[in-house]
């Protein structure tokens, strides 16, 4: 392999740019989980709350925590 060829070897870009698109994934889930998540837990909690009131029970001790 000649200066020239290595000039133009482009493989380890390859890497780093899918490193860069797993850190933008792992970002953007990192921040949805800490944007909605309480609001999720409150739907969750509702949802439960709802059951319970019609006389069901959701678990297997009957209680929704």
């Amino acid at each position: 392999m000649t200066a020239d060829d290595r000039r133009y070897d482009d493989a380890g870009a390859t890497a780093v740019e899918y490193g860069l698109i797993v850190f933008a994934i792992a970002a953007v889930i990192t921040i949805a989980v800490f944007l909605f998540g309480t609001q999720v837990k409150e739907l969750f909690n509702n949802s439960c709350a709802t059951i319970n009131s019609a006389g069901q029970t959701t678990t297997a001790t009957g209680n929704c925590s």
